[in-house]
C-alpha cells in the first residue's frame, strides 16, 4: 500500500478533559466535519461513535480510549490537498476511575486537545490530565467548550486556566456572544469573524468583525501579539515598530513555541451547537507537532545496555510501543501500538523486547472506534492494531529482531478499592478465571488475586464506577454469573521508626542442614516512596549469590503486614551484616531469614495502618453549603477551601475513601439533586487509633 501522507503531515492527538466537559461531543463533530461519519452521534442520545460499549452509551461517559484516523485540510487553505494532514485521534475517558486509559494514551501521543466546560472552567480531572500531559511532555491546544450554556463565561474559564494550569495560555479565538446569543467566533490571527452555517455548522463563512466588537477584538489581538512577540526577538521588533506581521510568520512562531511547551493556544466555541470545532482542527494542523517535530524516541539496547535513539523514519529499524490490549468479541485480543520508527508489514515477525519473545503479525488493522479496516502496512508515526499477539501486554516494546530497543514502560497507579466476587455455578467458576484474566490484561489498574485464607477471588481497581463496569462486563460480555461483595478499602501498612533486627534460620541436625543469618535495618520512607532494598554487605560476610534471595524473602514478607495483614509500603530495608556456613547455607535459608527479620522488625518499628485519602470537590448551590460541609466533616473530611463558580459554591476537601461509599445518594437527597461531586485518589495517610482498632477487629472476625 503506497504511503499517502509524509510523516510531517501526520498528527497523533488525544482529546482529554474532565468528565462531562464535552470531549466525546467534540470527537463526534471532528468525525463529521472531516467526512469520516455522515451523521453526528450525540452522547445524550446514546449514539456516539466513539462511545461504542453498551456501558458507555447507558452511562453517557467514555470508559475505554477509542482510536480513529481521519484527514483535514485547514479551512483557510482553499481545499489545497498538499496542506492536508492525516490525524490519528484517541478519545480518552474523563472519569478518574479510568485514569489508566488517559495515561497510556498520553504516553504515545504527540499532542492533545484539552477541552474545558465554559461554565465550570478548570475542574479537578482537568488538572489531573493537564499534569499527566506535563509529565509526558505533550504539547496542547485548549478548547473552551459549551459557551452556549446558561452561565457560560469565556473570561472566567480563561482565568481559571491561567490561575490553575498555566499563565502561558494564549487566546487565538474569542466568542461572538455567549449563552443563547453565541453566534460565531472571532479569529484573532486573521482578524475576521467566522460563522458556522448550514444545518450542522458545516458551511463556514468569514465576514468583517461586527462594529460593536471591534474595540474588544483589537484589545485581545494586541494581548496575543504581546504574548507571542515576547518569545521571538524579530517578531518583537516588527510589533513595536507597528509593522504588519505576515500571518504565516505568526503561525510559525506559535507552532514552534507550542511544540516547545512554552505556550498553549486557546480556541473556543460550542461543539453541541456546531461552532468552533473546525478552527480547533486548523489549530491541530497548524500548531501541534508531527512525529518529526519531536526529539527521537529513546530506549535501551538490551544487548549492550547502552541508550539508543530511533528517528521517525520509514527506513529506520522498526520500533513500537503496545499501549492498549482490548478484547474484541469478533476477533479476540486486539493490541494497539504506536510505531516510532520503521515500517511493519502484514505477515512479518516482530520481537517483543519486554518479554524476550518473537511474535508473528497476522492481520494489521486501522481502527475507527470498534470498526476495523484491514491494511497491508503501517509506517513511522502511525497508530494501528493487530490481532492474535499471544504474549504482548500494555507497555511492551515491539521491535526489529536484529535491532532490539527497550522503550520506557508506562507506570500505573496502585488500586485503592476492592470487592469480592464469587461464581454462581460450577460452570461460572471456570469462565470467571478466564474472563478476569482478559479484563486485567486490558486494564493495568485492575488487579485480581485469591484470598489465601478464604479462597475467595478479590478484584481491585481505582474506584466504584470502574468495578461496577467490570462486574457488568463479566455478566454481559463474558456471560459469567457472579455474586458481588461490598466494596472494601485497599488499606496499607507502614513503619514509623528505625530499627535493627536479626533474622536467623538454622536447621542443623544430621546430614545437609540449613543456615541463613542476616541483620537488617528498617527505616520509614516518606509517603508514596514504596519499597527500597539496600545492600551494604562488605567483605563477603554474606556471599553475593545469597543477597537476591534475602531481597526476595523481604519482598514476599511485605505482602502481609503485622498490624492487620495489609501490605507494607514506604520503607527502606538495608542488609548490613550476617554470616554464612560453608556447607549448610543456601538461597532458601537466606530467603527465609530475610522474611523472618522483616516480620520481627516490623513489629518493633511502630507499625501503623494507612488509608487512601481522596481529593473531593463538591459543587453545590449556596443554600446547601452548611449541610454539605457539615456532612463532609462528619465523614472525617478536611475542608481545604471554598470558592465560587458562577452561582454555585465549590468545596475543595480531602476525605478518607472509607467514608465515601454511597456518597452520591446522600448528596442528592441533601441538596434536592442539585449538587455534583468528583473524587480522585490523592495520597495515603495514617489511620487514627480508634479507627485502626475497628479495622483490626473487623479483620479478626
Amino acid at each position: 500500500m503506497a504511503k499517502t501522507h509524509p510523516v510531517e503531515r501526520i498528527r497523533n492527538i488525544g482529546i482529554i478533559a474532565h468528565i462531562d466537559a464535552g470531549k466525546t461531543t467534540v470527537s463526534e463533530r471532528i468525525l463529521f466535519y472531516t467526512g469520516l461519519s455522515h451523521k453526528i452521534g450525540e452522547v445524550h442520545e446514546g449514539e456516539a461513535t466513539m462511545d461504542w460499549m453498551e456501558q458507555e452509551r447507558e452511562r453517557g461517559i467514555t470508559i475505554t480510549a477509542a482510536a480513529t484516523t481521519t484527514y483535514w485540510t485547514p479551512t483557510y487553505a482553499n481545499q489545497d490537498k498538499s496542506r492536508e494532514c492525516r490525524i490519528n485521534i484517541i478519545d480518552t475517558p474523563g472519569h478518574i476511575d479510568f485514569t489508566a486509559e488517559v495515561q497510556r494514551s498520553l504516553r504515545v501521543l504527540d499532542g492533545a486537545i484539552v477541552v474545558f466546560d465554559g461554565v465550570a472552567g478548570v475542574e479537578p480531572q482537568s488538572e489531573t490530565v493537564w499534569h499527566q500531559a506535563d509529565k509526558f511532555g505533550v504539547p496542547r491546544v485548549c478548547f473552551i467548550n459549551k459557551l452556549d450554556r446558561l452561565g457560560a463565561s469565556f473570561d472566567n474559564s480563561l482565568k481559571s486556566i491561567h490561575e490553575r494550569l498555566s499563565p502561558n495560555a494564549v487566546v487565538l479565538n474569542i466568542p461572538i456572544g455567549l449563552e443563547g446569543e453565541h453566534k460565531g467566533i472571532i479569529d484573532l490571527i486573521r482578524n475576521v469573524a467566522v460563522y458556522f452555517e448550514g444545518g450542522l455548522g458545516e458551511q463556514i463563512s468569514t465576514k468583517e468583525i461586527p462594529e460593536e466588537l471591534k474595540a474588544t477584538s483589537q484589545q485581545w489581538r494586541e494581548k496575543m501579539f504581546d504574548s507571542v512577540a515576547s518569545l521571538d526577538d524579530k517578531l518583537a521588533e516588527q510589533f513595536l515598530a507597528g509593522q504588519e506581521i505576515p500571518i504565516e510568520t505568526i503561525r510559525s512562531v506559535i507552532r514552534r513555541e507550542t511544540i516547545a511547551g512554552k505556550i498553549f493556544p486557546v480556541f473556543c466555541g460550542s461543539a453541541l451547537k456546531n461552532k468552533g470545532v473546525q478552527l480547533v482542527l486548523d489549530g491541530v494542523v497548524d500548531y501541534l507537532p508531527s512525529p518529526i517535530d519531536l526529539p527521537p524516541v529513546k530506549g535501551i539496547n538490551p544487548k549492550s545496555g547502552q541508550e539508543e535513539t530511533r528517528e521517525p523514519k520509514d527506513d529506520a529499524p522498526f520500533s513500537a510501543l503496545a499501549f492498549k490490549v482490548a478484547s474484541d468479541p469478533f476477533v479476540g485480543a486486539l493490541t494497539y501500538f504506536r510505531v516510532y520508527s520503521g515500517t511493519l508489514k502484514r505477515g512479518s515477525y516482530i520481537y517483543n523486547v519486554s518479554k524476550g519473545e518473537t511474535e508473528r503479525i497476522g492481520r494489521l488493522l486501522r481502527m475507527h472506534a470498534n470498526q476495523r479496516e484491514e491494511i497491508e502496512d503501517v509506517f513511522a508515526g502511525g497508530i494501528a492494531a493487530t490481532v492474535g499477539l499471544k504474549n504482548t501486554s500494555t507497555g511492551d516494546t515491539l521491535s526489529d529482531q536484529d535491532h532490539p530497543i527497550l522503550l520506557e514502560k508506562i507506570e500505573f497507579p496502585e488500586p485503592v478499592i476492592s470487592i469480592r466476587v464469587e461464581p454462581q455455578t460450577k460452570s461460572d467458576q471456570e469462565k470467571l478465571g478466564l474472563a478476569l484474566k482478559r479484563l486485567s490484561e486490558e486494564d493495568p489498574t485492575f488487579r485480581r488475586k485469591t484470598d489465601q485464607e478464604t479462597g475467595e477471588m478479590i478484584v481491585s481497581g481505582m474506584g466504584e464506577v470502574q468495578l461496577e463496569v467490570i462486574v457488568d462486563r463479566l455478566k454481559r460480555e463474558f456471560k459469567v454469573g457472579v455474586n458481588v461483595g461490598k466494596p472494601q478499602v485497599a488499606y496499607k501498612e507502614t513503619i514509623t521508626k528505625e530499627v535493627e533486627i536479626e533474622g536467623k534460620y538454622i536447621r542443623q541436625s544430621g546430614g545437609r542442614g540449613q543456615y541463613g543469618h542476616v541483620w537488617l535495618r528498617l527505616k520509614p520512607l516518606e509517603r508514596g516512596k514504596g519499597f527500597e532494598f539496600v545492600n551494604e554487605i562488605k567483605g563477603g560476610i554474606v556471599p553475593n549469590e545469597f543477597i537476591p534471595a534475602v531481597e526476595k524473602g523481604v519482598e514476599e514478607a511485605l505482602d502481609k503486614g503485622v498490624v492487620a495483614g495489609y501490605p507494607l509500603q514506604d520503607l527502606q530495608v538495608t542488609l548490613y551484616d550476617g554470616s554464612y556456613h560453608e556447607v549448610d547455607s543456601s538461597e532458601a535459608a537466606f530467603k527465609i531469614a530475610g522474611s523472618i527479620a522483616l516480620q520481627e522488625g516490623s513489629k518493633k518499628a511502630g507499625p501503623v495502618i494507612l488509608e487512601p485519602i481522596m481529593k473531593v470537590e463538591v459543587v453545590t448551590p449556596d443554600d446547601f453549603l452548611g449541610d454539605v460541609t457539615g456532612d463532609l466533616s462528619a465523614r472525617r473530611g478536611q475542608i481545604e477551601n471554598i470558592t465560587s463558580r458562577s452561582v454555585m459554591k465549590v468545596i475543595h476537601s480531602f476525605v478518607p475513601l472509607a467514608n465515601m461509599f454511597g456518597y452520591v445518594t446522600n448528596l442528592r437527597s441533601m441538596t434536592e439533586g442539585r449538587a455534583t461531586y468528583s473524587m480522585e485518589f490523592d495520597h495515603y495517610a495514617e489511620v487514627p487509633q480508634n479507627i485502626a482498632q475497628e479495622i483490626i477487629s473487623g479483620r479478626q472476625k
